[in-house]
């Protein structure tokens, strides 16, 4: 089972699959789970199956991972879509950041296909998460049915990520008067929009989580002028909201819009921040395995899920988006163990 996770991650990596572009990964996906003579569905470049009793009458878990990547970038020293072993680390775009986890669950799902369980299983391998696309888990939600809670597959070193950072982005629009730089005309929009940046940078919502910490609101791109002799009457900028469970994304830009003098438009508010609690049984199902928790900072599809996730996988979050991004063997067949552990005591008690 190991074995043949690992030569399946090796074909992935060696298919390019950028965001929107994974018909070819989601065509491999849907073979591999029909040569194991197991019923697949898909729609879009989403692949998904479920256990072979699978019963409406019993709670449904979800496993999910992502097969979509980013662009290579310019500093990849070998070939990003050449599954290279060196080492102990398996090399190529996509290997870390999810291919470990998704593989991984998908060996996990099939030690458990076939078995009697207390709980139904559904394996969904998606697509469009590198961007948060809206043909990716959020697309087939209403096909999988009710769910009771979800296993996310992401780089975590295989710590459960019981909360997840949200996000939000914002587009701001500060107005002054054109007017010539060479006499005292016009009302100069970059200077009103200074205090503005200011407060973005100084305010401190009153709740805080206890396991992400504050909110955090960073300007991350200006715009204003045309020309050195014209006062500007118009200053754009940008706000990334990185958001907690202490709030939800509406409220943090009701809060936002009632302090500051500025139109603010919230490119999306569909990314809240997520999470699971401490007293699940899947969280303490990792504790008696000795895993520790922790809170996410990076986004995942956890954003997108309006049920209890849990994001726990091989790999290390730092190689993500790296160049020469690679994977350990050994992370990925310890993940293997992991998820099926993990998941033990839940589907089948008499497992425990």
């Amino acid at each position: 089972m190991k074995n043949q996770a690992i030569d399946l991650l090796k074909q992935l990596i060696s298919i390019p699959s950028i965001s929107k572009e994974e018909q070819k990964t989601a065509e491999l996906i849907e073979e591999f789970f029909a040569n194991q003579g197991v019923e697949v569905n898909r729609n879009g470049n989403n692949v998904w199956v479920k256990n072979l009793h699978f019963d409406n009458a019993k709670p449904t878990v979800l496993l999910n991972s992502h097969h979509d990547t980013v662009k290579p970038n310019a500093g990849y020293s070998k070939d990003p879509y050449s599954p290279d072993v060196v080492d102990g680390k398996l090399y190529g775009l996509g290997s870390n950041d999810a291919g470990g986890a998704l593989v991984s669950l998908m060996a996990a799902f099939l030690h458990f296909y076939d078995q009697a369980l207390d709980f139904n299983l559904i394996l969904a391998a998606t697509a469009e998460e590198e961007i948060s696309g809206r043909n990716g888990i959020s697309s087939i939600l209403d096909e999988l049915g009710n769910i009771d809670f979800a296993i996310v597959g992401e780089p975590t070193e295989m710590q459960m990520a019981i909360a997840e950072k949200g996000l939000m982005v914002l587009d701001c629009l500060v107005e002054g008067t054109a007017g010539h730089a060479a006499r005292e005309e016009g009302e100069n929009a970059i200077y009103k929009a200074l205090p503005v940046v200011e407060w973005f940078n100084n305010y401190e919502f009153e709740k805080v989580s206890e396991t992400l910490g504050p909110i955090k609101m960073s300007v991350t791109q200006i715009a204003a002028g045309s020309q050195h002799n014209v006062v500007p009457d118009e200053c754009s900028f940008v706000v990334d909201v990185r958001s907690t469970n202490a709030y939800q994304n509406e409220e943090i830009l009701a809060i936002i819009s009632q302090h500051v003098d500025c139109e603010v438009k919230a490119r999306s508010t569909r990314l809240n921040p997520s999470g699971i609690s401490i007293d699940h049984p899947i969280v303490q199902s990792g504790l008696d395995l000795g895993l520790s928790t922790y809170g996410s900072p990076t986004l995942s599809d956890q954003a997108l899920l309006p049920f209890p996730s849990l994001k726990i996988g091989p790999g290390d979050s730092a190689r993500s988006h790296t160049a020469d991004e690679y994977i350990y063997i050994k992370e990925i067949e310890e993940g293997i163990d992991t998820y099926i552990a993990l998941l033990n005591p839940i589907l089948n008690p008499s497992l425990k």
